[in-house]
């Protein structure tokens, strides 16, 4: 799809200098640009490749004043790197913008959807599921029994999602995500064998939840696994049966989280972190990567390591683990002397 520099002005309310029917097709970087391709510049740093890039358009701030002559034609706008970002959000709802039902697909008995549904190939729709508007499923996808997923929602190709799951609207649901699968629950026999627990709960999503490639969410053994409002995780992510994650919470990838723990809202948690089942974690906390919580954190503490501790003595501690060799060497010759 071809844009011109006029309706890229009009998009982000900029002025354009240069050839307001320049067209371009593509996006790059400015040091990378080529012909048909649309850059921008906002850092300084790489203002010297506005002369020599071979981008047909290129964003620029509208302070911005060339000091020698350019070949790009220029939009001049108030914010050069929030007016690409805007950009790249409306080149990626023109991408995603399908529509219509691909065959061959299943579409079962009782099922409701929206104006604008994208059904890709080999979908597998269950009974007496509910899809608001606007919805994207990418082809391979499955949806059980019973789901009931909101408007503006988005499941790229080959996402599972099992009975009974309720997600809300304006969720991005990427690649081989798994929602909804049985909790890791299994009761010790006494012949030393495991008796599966029946996992009879369901997994609620809030709204403008995103979910990465291969996370796994567990449906709860009673009640729901509860992923709040603003929640983003990324890829790689196990979530285990009955978790709750507090509104806007933001969790690295390989993370995981042991079942029925509590992790408030506004949490940054980096990658590789474990945490063990039955955890309450407070609000704004931040987690280092690879870190292990094996206790209960407040409102506001910064952690890390395994087990975590506080973020600040850790770093002084880890001076130490550094130089522990030498300190032995040193308390040794310290006991020789004496």
């Amino acid at each position: 799809m071809k844009f011109t520099a006029e309706q890229i002005a009009g998009i982000l309310e900029g002025e354009v200098v240069g050839n307001p029917n320049a067209e371009v097709y593509k996006l790059a970087k400015i040091e990378e640009g080529t012909d048909g391709s649309l850059t921008f510049l906002a850092n300084p740093k790489y203002g010297s490749y506005i002369y020599t890039t071979k981008a047909t358009i290129t964003i620029v701030n509208k302070t911005f004043h060339p000091e020698q002559e350019i070949a790009t034609t220029l939009i001049k706008v108030e914010d050069a790197y929030k007016s690409f970002s805007k950009l790249l959000e409306y080149y990626n709802q023109v991408k995603l913008m399908k529509s219509g039902i691909e065959q061959p697909s299943m579409i079962s008995e009782n099922v409701t959807y929206g104006q604008g549904l994208y059904l890709g190939s080999f979908c597998y729709i269950g009974k007496n599921v509910i899809i608001g508007k606007n919805a994207k499923i990418y082809p391979n996808s499955f949806i059980g029994d019973n789901v009931v997923i909101g408007d503006d929602c988005v499941f790229f190709a080959g996402v599972r999602i099992y009975s009974e799951t309720v997600i809300g609207n304006n969720c991005t649901v990427h690649s081989g995500v798994i929602i909804g699968s049985d909790g890791f629950g299994f009761a010790p026999q006494e012949d030393g064998s495991y008796t599966k627990v029946p996992q009879i709960g369901n997994v609620i999503i809030e709204d403008n939840v995103e979910i990465g490639s291969c996370t796994t969410i567990d449906r709860a053994t009673l009640g729901a696994t509860v992923i709040k409002k603003g929640v983003k995780l990324d890829n790689q992510i196990q979530i285990a049966h009955n978790v709750e994650i507090g509104e806007n919470t933001v969790i690295a990838a390989q993370t995981g989280i042991a079942g029925s723990t509590k992790i408030g809202k506004n949490c940054m948690i980096g990658g590789q972190v474990g945490f063990a089942g039955h955890l309450v974690i407070g609000d704004n906390v931040k987690i280092q990567a690879q870190s292990g919580i094996g206790k209960n954190l407040s409102d506001g503490e910064v952690v890390q390591g395994s087990p975590a501790f506080n973020y600040g003595d850790f770093s002084k501690s880890y001076v130490h683990f550094r130089n522990l060799p030498k300190i032995v060497s040193d308390l040794e010759k310290i006991k020789k002397n004496n």
